[in-house]
């Protein structure tokens, strides 16, 4: 029987009326004492907007306390979906009086009928809640979008239940049965492919960490950080078909590239391109592209040289250098910001004072026509541009003086015309050309025989014990000869025949210890001062002395320094357990220098925080920031910790132990006598402490 409850006087147990909204109150025995969330009643509001309310609310007249009806009802089931009308009344979408149909029940206790329906209704299973929203999107077309309004969730819910829905039925099942985890079901949807998720699955190890789970299944796909994959890009990527493995439920970094071919074949396609228009612009014989720098072994390096600037440069450079002083004191002291127009000059005035000072430096044509450049991918995702490379076939031939009006090169005796003179020639009689260079007379006489071989060695023998007695009592002249020696070998091909002592220096490659060195910022500043010295080097080798000997004591002693530094040799290696005393004179030498390792390593996940155990990650960053920070991340799996770690740690300075540079002696001396002196200008590096304190403690 269906009445309406505001035309019926009397209303029979277990009539079906419509009652206004307005006329439903929460009953006081509701079993329900903490109330529905908000998402709850946005779900229900969701679902009854799409499809109505399915199931029907059970009321009671309220009575007075006279016993009377008052005209309300009390619902005993059904209050959140009374609630969901409510705010569905809020948002105007329907009238304060919409009907709604409910079932009267006045011989049941309200309390007992609350409590029951909540007790004895069993859940969804989640496996099956997953499958069912698949299936809407598959039987049904509709998009996240559409199923999260119909359900009162958000579109990632919904995404993130359908990926759930399409793992392999089989793990599902699994899952069903309580062999899975939901946190390790979640892992295996980072992939669709079934036969992958089921062979990982059953090649577990007794470590079934979700984070385990995704590095088994993703081991074949390139992170999105990786550099190929930030040089390419994701669009270029999709664009060509590649497809992106993306976590819905973990904080994947932009995802996974899960061809890695193809992405290898899009980064060198880019840097073929970059490479053959610095090819176009700029010259070279050749270009190379490579996803990583092959170290041009065997090659010689060329560099810039310094360029005296056109007559027009020159005067455009002046130009705008007069201008931008002019605008700089037109404008240092106002108290406004620069009006777009004159911070837009100032720009174009910087660019063009920046492009001629580039002018400054050139290669030699000779060495583009005969050199090349290399197009890498840098750990940072962008190209790597290495110009001046000259293969050993591309070298400039030596020229050797010969007979009168004959030159040698590389050992081919030529004309002045440029002719091979031909050694097996023959004469105008037929004669072998050769017979025509007269033999050697065996005694040439006093002036004209040779000195025996013993002879010069022994005199020579003497002049290099006179030269080693005069140098070592002359400092200055040895430190001009030292400098030649290692800079003709650090900065010229063949230079190891353009000096006489023998010293010999050797540069360990670091590239092939620590990946990604080559690109740090130290490295730049490192390759940007030997490309500065090697600008200023002159062309041939035979002008260095000359070179050496005219720079002033400050240049002399920078160059030193610089030739020096380049033979550093830091590295432990796990088989050279007979370097000991090598690493200890390297502490010294890191203290001699005040080295600071905070200005140029930091501690990431990739140079530190991912490589080390949970309990290395938990130690720095107790002792960087206490306990307190630590105890934070302290349940966190291994890649979120490194992560959280990576961001608590930037900015502290903290170091691992390797990097701990020792206070040098001169220091606490230092520190101590200013304190007692009670003098208040003490050295800027002996007020800062925190320098040695972060390096060293």
């Amino acid at each position: 029987m269906t009445t309406n409850a505001n035309t019926a006087p009397t209303v029979e147990n277990g009539a079906t009326v419509f009652i206004p909204l307005n006329k439903l109150r929460k009953h006081p025995k509701n079993a329900r004492k903490t109330p529905h969330s908000e998402a709850s009643i946005e779900a229900k509001a969701a679902s009854i907007a799409a499809k109505g309310i399915l199931q029907n609310l059970v009321v009671e007249p309220e009575l007075d306390a006279g016993g009377e009806p008052t005209g309300f009802y009390l619902v005993s089931i059904g209050e959140g979906r009374r609630l969901a009308q409510m705010l569905r009344v809020k948002r105007k979408e329907i009238k304060k009086t919409e009907p709604i149909r409910c079932v009267i029940d006045t011989a049941n206790d309200a309390a007992e009928i609350s409590l029951d329906e909540n007790v004895t209704r069993e859940d969804l299973h989640p496996a099956d809640q997953f499958e069912r929203f698949r299936e809407l999107s598959e039987n049904r077309g509709w998009g996240a979008e559409e199923i999260a309004a119909r359900f009162g969730v958000t579109a990632h819910v919904v995404k993130q239940r359908m990926r759930l829905g399409a793992v392999s039925p089989k793990l599902l099942q699994v899952y069903r049965d309580g062999g899975l985890t939901l946190d390790q079901l979640m892992a295996f949807a980072i992939t669709d492919d079934h036969t992958r998720q089921e062979y990982v699955y059953e090649n577990l190890s007794y470590n079934r960490d979700p984070s385990i789970i995704r590095r088994d299944l993703t081991k074949m796909n390139v992170v999105a950080t990786d550099r190929c994959a930030v040089f390419v890009g994701a669009q270029a990527y999709t664009e060509a078909g590649g497809n992106i493995l993306r976590d819905l439920f973990t904080e994947d970094r932009g995802g996974f590239f899960e061809d890695p071919a193809l992405l290898g074949r899009l980064a060198v396609e880019k840097l073929e391109r970059i490479a053959a228009e610095v090819q176009e612009a700029e010259g070279w014989k050749w270009t190379a592209a490579y996803l990583d720098f092959p170290h041009a072994h065997g090659m010689r390096r060329v560099y810039p040289h310094s360029v005296e600037l056109s007559e027009a440069d020159a005067a455009a450079y002046a130009a705008a250098q007069d201008e931008l002083e002019r605008l700089t004191a037109e404008w240092e002291n106002a108290d406004i910001d620069l009006p777009p127009e004159v911070d837009a000059r100032f720009a174009e005035l910087e660019a063009e004072i920046e492009r001629i000072d580039a002018l400054r430096h050139a290669y030699d044509p000779e060495e583009i026509a005969r050199g090349g450049v290399f197009v890498v991918v840098a750990h940072n995702g962008e190209a790597r541009i290495e110009r001046g490379f000259i293969r050993a076939e591309d070298e400039a031939p030596k020229l050797e003086a010969a007979e009168d009006g004959e030159t040698v090169i590389d050992g081919v005796r030529v004309n002045d015309d440029g002719e091979i003179i031909d050694g097996d020639e023959q004469d105008g009689e037929g004669d072998d050309g050769s017979a025509s260079v007269p033999e050697p007379e065996e005694d040439a006489g006093e002036d004209g025989k040779p000195l025996s071989d013993s002879l010069i060695r022994d005199l020579t023998a003497h002049r290099t014990l006179g030269l080693r007695l005069a140098l070592g009592e002359q400092p200055d002249m040895a430190l001009v000869a030292v400098i030649h020696t290692l800079a003709a070998q650090t900065f010229y091909r063949g230079g190891s025949e353009a000096h006489c002592l023998e010293i010999r220096p050797t540069s360990n490659y670091l590239a092939a210890h620590a990946d990604g060195i080559e690109d740090t910022a130290a490295a730049k500043m490192l390759n940007e001062r030997h490309a500065g010295w090697a600008a200023d080097m002159p062309r041939d080798v035979a002008d260095l002395w000359g070179f050496v000997a005219g720079l002033d004591h400050a240049s002399l002693m920078a160059l030193l320094a610089h030739c020096a530094s380049l033979t550093v040799n830091a590295v432990k290696l796990p088989w050279e357990s007979n370097k000991r005393r090598t690493h200890e004179t390297a502490e010294k030498l890191a203290t001699a220098v005040t080295l600071d390792m905070t200005a140029h390593w930091t501690p990431t996940v990739r140079t530190y925080l991912g490589r080390v155990t949970k309990a290395h990650i938990l130690a720095a960053v107790r002792e960087a920031l206490g306990d307190e920070a630590a105890e934070r991340i302290a349940d966190k799996k291994k890649v979120e910790m490194a992560e959280a770690a990576e961001q608590l740690l930037a900015g502290t300075g903290w170091l691992p132990p390797m990097l701990h540079t020792e206070r040098p002696a001169w220091f606490a001396d230092e520190q101590h006598d200013a304190f007692a002196s009670g003098s208040a200008e003490i050295a800027p590096e002996v007020q800062n402490d925190d320098h040695f304190a972060v390096a060293a403690e």
